[in-house]
């Protein structure tokens, strides 16, 4: 099993059929954020779920797709109906 996949919405796997965690460093930097923010969102109960092993914290990719697309603001046109 490749970690390629020919489906582009679908997350990659590895030999095993595992897809690929994230650390806190690593998210922190796609999301161009302080690392400390997401150890401040962790604290508040918010941010995408995560495992934690031991001391580390891992994020899986499909986790951090589906509270990233939660993030996003409703369009102009929908938070104001029939305005002109």
């Amino acid at each position: 099993m490749s970690i390629h996949n020919e489906n582009p919405t679908s997350v990659p796997t590895d030999d095993w059929g595992l897809e690929p965690l994230m650390d806190v460093h690593e998210l922190a930097a796609y999301l161009g954020i302080p690392i400390s923010t997401v150890y401040d969102w962790r604290v508040h109960g918010k941010g995408p779920a995560a495992y934690r092993f031991g001391k580390h914290l891992k994020f899986a990719i499909s986790d951090v797709r589906a509270w990233t697309a939660q993030q996003r603001e409703p369009t102009s046109e929908l938070r104001r109906p029939d305005r002109r």
